[in-house]
């Protein structure tokens, strides 16, 4: 009788990006013929792959581990927090491995040596886009790794390193892969997507017969041909960005920027080592608007950094309250081991922050029951993501999975839709963050 293959557990915690890393070592594992399982007592060794970008997401991390120990005994632990494996071997010594974000060649290691590989290839087929964690219908597209900026509340350049950007014949080849598979949203993330290619000086690569340049406006002018939803994340609001509007005008992009703004005080964004040009950022939302009527804008704030004062936090107020941000999600500061801002001083009481996250929370949730109510009436365009008894729910252009709204379908299942289905969908009804509708006949 044939052995069984070997088999092994995974948890994959923290940011997009590391769910693409976890991806690739699941993509690699059963490449190998190991068995992915999904639970502790099936599995063989158990590879956790970790977040450490706030205290939260450590102790995430840490919990994570100590379950897996507890449950199964194997662990190989690898993503941000094996940057520190000082922390991970004080709280788990009993852990077999620990390494960093994107070492899938450590994590194979390792998992050769608890585990060795059997594998049969007329048999363990992979398909050529590889293993996804996401739904069939969308996936994740990482453009570039690591960040050259020094922001002082932020560790990842310590992490990841400095930006390092992937070619972007590659990048489309692998997107046109994921479309083959069934993609039909491709969402493009980084740490900083505006600066891709800038560290390969925009070096030139050939894809479907046509040069094409390692840069965010040759990027998105190669995606637009795959005739499928692109959404763009992590963007700074470089200039260069301007020459991306006309493209989701056209509609060969969704109309959908995700851009960390963080805050509105030119004073605390210096401290933060952010641009802290924001009466150009003003000047530019509204331009982007003139160009495409239709753009979502997605942000994130961080409220009661160090040094923080009344004015400060009312300036980001006015501020949000002028550019009405379609999507924005906030937190209040918390000190981050290694980062620059904890030697700021001038911290903000706890009381203070959660009283003004509180009041940030509340005018933007005026704004968006605003902006959503103003879409009743109107027909979208809506990707299914699963159908839940009578309802099917989707997303619109204006939503990313998991951090925006969604668009709740009354008689999805009556019209026999399914996850990955586009659907026109009447609105006929909101509240603050979501949109209600049935579909739109004819």
């Amino acid at each position: 009788m044939p052995q069984p293959n070997p088999k092994v557990g995974f948890v994959s915690l923290g940011c997009p990006k590391a769910l693409v890393d976890s991806e690739r070592i699941l993509t690699q594992l059963k490449v190998e013929g190991y068995d992915i399982v999904p639970t502790y007592d099936d599995a063989d060794v158990v590879v956790v792959n970790t977040c450490g970008f706030i205290d939260s997401a450590v102790e995430e991390s840490l919990d994570a581990i100590g379950e897996a120990l507890a449950e199964n005994g194997k662990v190989i632990v690898t993503g941000c927090l094996g940057k520190r494996p000082e922390q991970i071997r004080e709280a788990h010594p009993d852990v077999l491995s620990i390494s960093g974000p994107q070492d899938y060649t450590s994590v194979m290691d390792a998992v050769h040596k608890a585990l060795p590989p059997r594998h049969d290839p007329f048999v363990d087929l992979v398909p050529d886009y590889g293993l996804k964690l996401t739904p069939k219908h969308f996936a994740y597209l990482k453009i570039s790794e690591g960040c050259n900026h020094r922001c002082s509340f932020c560790i990842i350049p310590s992490m990841r390193g400095d930006l390092v950007s992937r070619p972007v014949d590659q990048v489309l080849r692998e997107a046109e892969k994921l479309v083959r598979g069934g993609v039909r949203e491709l969402l493009v993330i980084s740490q900083d997507t505006s600066a891709y290619g800038v560290d390969l000086k925009y070096a030139s690569g050939t894809w479907r017969d046509k040069a094409r340049r390692t840069h965010m406006q040759d990027l998105c002018e190669g995606l637009a041909e795959l005739d499928v939803w692109t959404r763009l994340h992590y963007v700074y609001p470089y200039p260069h960005v301007d020459e991306i509007i006309p493209l989701m005008a056209e509609g060969k992009l969704l109309p959908y920027l995700d851009i960390p703004f963080q805050h509105a005080s030119p004073r605390i964004l210096k401290l933060m080592k952010r641009p802290g040009a924001i009466d150009k950022v003003r000047e530019r939302i509204h331009r982007w608007r003139e160009i495409c009527p239709e753009i979502t804008l997605r942000s994130t704030f961080i409220v009661g950094f160090p040094g923080e004062t009344e004015d400060d936090f009312e300036q980001l107020l006015d501020f949000i309250d002028e550019v009405e941000l379609d999507r924005v999600g906030a937190f209040a500061y918390s000190p981050v081991e290694g980062a620059a801002a904890n030697a700021l001083p001038d911290p903000v009481p706890e009381e203070v922050k959660a009283e003004r996250l509180a009041r940030f929370m509340a005018l933007q949730a005026e704004i968006s029951e605003d902006k959503l109510a103003a879409k009743v009436g109107t027909v979208q365009q809506v990707l299914v993501d699963l159908v839940d008894g009578e309802l099917a729910i989707g997303r619109s252009k204006a939503d990313a999975p998991e951090i925006d709204g969604t668009v709740q379908i009354q008689d999805g299942a009556e019209h026999g839709l399914r996850p990955g289905d586009f659907v026109n969908v009447r609105i006929m009804g909101s509240d603050e963050h979501d949109l209600y509708g049935l579909v739109a006949e004819g």
